[in-house]
């Protein structure tokens, strides 16, 4: 029997992938579950346990090896039960940790790294086959991730890897020695994936990368991130474009001019600080300081007045002190964030930090991120309710808002990607029996109330335009209910721990 044969058996096996991490590895699960789709396996019906779980990991955070055992430990009884499962692990953490998985995990079936998942079908029919866990880690690309196939999970917004790897050495991130140098695709490669897209009814695409305005270094154009941005507003249909993440010591004005002057690239940045002091920033070897950071957010909203910007800091790196502390409260307030998302620094094994000199007591750090998030909400708050009162054009979503069973209301994202929940009846002529908003679809609304991390618009919507998008996700609906929750359903992806049904 050929170990390259798909799945062929009576009953199609089924498979979950299960996502931590950022967004380039919620991308990777997509290809990880078109992968798994092309080679014959579906999704599990509601409630069921799936034949195959892959996790794909991430090894940025400090518990990132306690939730992937533990998880791991959480399925050993199902694999007991049945012992045809298969469990695999992939991603950062299997990169790092390679044959160390299956040393304490002996029931899982196969690990693979970060540079071959296009090898997960093969890997598991090997390891059926053979009767014995496979571990496969290559040390460099084999494939760009882009040319597998792919399980979207959204039919109305993508992401669209520009880049994989990073060249830069922060000493606080192991992502590039797990994720390997910067490799860029040819922008006609990126278009031409934006373009298929859209023609199948996407409206919205993230373009991803480590660092994502560095793009072009491989290939030699310094303007190649800006150029691609103004390329992409000459994509009929495509609505909107956002990117991330982009470095800082790396951004340019011609990125600027970009993103205002393409009508359909978002007033939106996220671009990490991590600190606010100089000192710290040498300590971290991020090649900028807090003046250059604060010139670029001065020069983004000279440009575009109404842009959100969001930011990563970290909080308690090894010799940070309380003045250095204060120099990062002083830049949030002086850049005033629509939001943050702050962490408090664990020692990564394998980098730079972990083995440096004033590593900060915990009870200092967790003081310290207190006061930050305390500062970031109030900040966060003040912004937010600078909106209500304006219209906006919000892109109807799905699973955004947690309480909107309970709040007949629904959510989506306005064009600076702030969160808001909108009350679906439809006011003036649209209104009376017409069919509700379907993720994808466009509403318009007034914000009526602000929260610290949501808007809200709780008046009839002004107007609904419904969309190729809501059109792809209706009939997304419709083939699913027409298989009983088959390959054709939206889900293969999950965010957590994975089902298991209890004999």
């Amino acid at each position: 029997m050929s170990v390259e044969m798909t799945v062929t058996e009576e009953r199609a096996r089924t498979y979950e992938v299960i996502t931590y991490g950022c967004q380039m590895n919620v991308h990777d699960s997509e290809r990880l579950s078109g992968l798994l789709e092309d080679a014959g396996y579906v999704r599990p019906a509601e409630g069921e346990t799936a034949d195959v779980v892959v996790f794909n990991t991430c090894a940025v955070r400090e518990n990132a090896d306690n939730r992937l055992y533990g998880n791991l430990g959480h399925l050993r009884p199902a694999k007991v039960r049945n012992p045809g499962m298969q469990i695999a692990v992939g991603g950062c953490l299997a990169q790092k940790d390679q044959g160390e998985i299956v040393r304490k995990a002996p029931w899982v079936d196969v690990v693979f790294g970060t540079h071959n998942i296009g090898s997960l079908p093969v890997l598991l029919e090997r390891a059926r086959v053979a009767q014995e866990a496979q571990v496969e880690i290559k040390e460099s690309l084999e494939v760009f991730p882009s040319t597998l196939p792919t399980k979207r999970e959204s039919p109305y917004a993508a992401w669209v890897s520009i880049s994989v790897g990073c060249n830069n050495t922060c000493t606080f991130c192991i992502v590039p020695s797990l994720r390997g140098k910067e490799k860029d695709r040819r922008p006609g490669d990126v278009l031409g994936e934006v373009r298929s897209l859209v023609d199948l009814g996407v409206l919205e695409v993230t373009l991803l990368g480590q660092n994502v305005n560095t793009y072009g270094v491989e290939f030699g154009d310094r303007l190649a991130f800006g150029k691609l941005l103004r390329a992409c507003g000459d994509v009929e249909g495509l609505e909107r474009v956002r990117f991330t993440s982009p470095h800082p010591a790396a951004f340019t004005d011609d990125v600027i001019a970009a993103m205002a002057e393409t009508p359909n690239v978002m007033h939106q940045l996220h671009m990490p600080l991590q600190s606010g002091s100089d000192r710290v920033l040498r300590a971290m070897r991020r090649s900028y300081r807090a003046e250059r950071y604060l010139g670029i957010i001065e020069r983004v909203r000279a440009a575009m007045p109404d842009a959100a910007i969001s930011t990563d800091i970290i909080v308690g790196f090894p010799g940070e002190t309380e003045e250095d502390f204060q120099a990062t409260l002083d830049v949030v307030r002086a850049s005033r964030f629509a939001n943050a998302f702050t962490f408090q620094y664990s020692i990564r094994p394998g980098t730079p930090a972990a083995t440096m000199d004033g590593q900060v007591p915990k009870e200092v750090v967790q003081e310290r991120y207190e006061r930050l998030v305390a500062l970031q909400n109030d900040i966060s708050w003040a912004e937010n309710k600078a909106q209500v009162g304006r219209t906006l054009e919000v892109l109807v979503a799905e699973g955004e808002g947690r309480k909107d069973d309970a709040t007949q209301r629904m959510s989506g994202r306005a064009p600076d990607n702030r969160l808001v929940h909108f009350v679906p009846t439809l006011g003036g002529e649209q209104g009376g029996d017409a069919a509700p908003p379907r993720p994808g679809d466009m509403v318009t609304v007034e914000v009526t109330y602000a929260a610290p991390h949501h808007l809200v618009a709780d008046g009839p919507a002004l107007a609904l335009r419904r969309t190729r998008a809501g059109d792809a996700w209706e009939a997304r609906q419709n083939a699913a209910c027409g298989t009983g929750g088959g390959a054709g359903g939206p889900g293969a992806v999950s965010l957590g721990m994975p089902s298991v049904r209890r004999s």
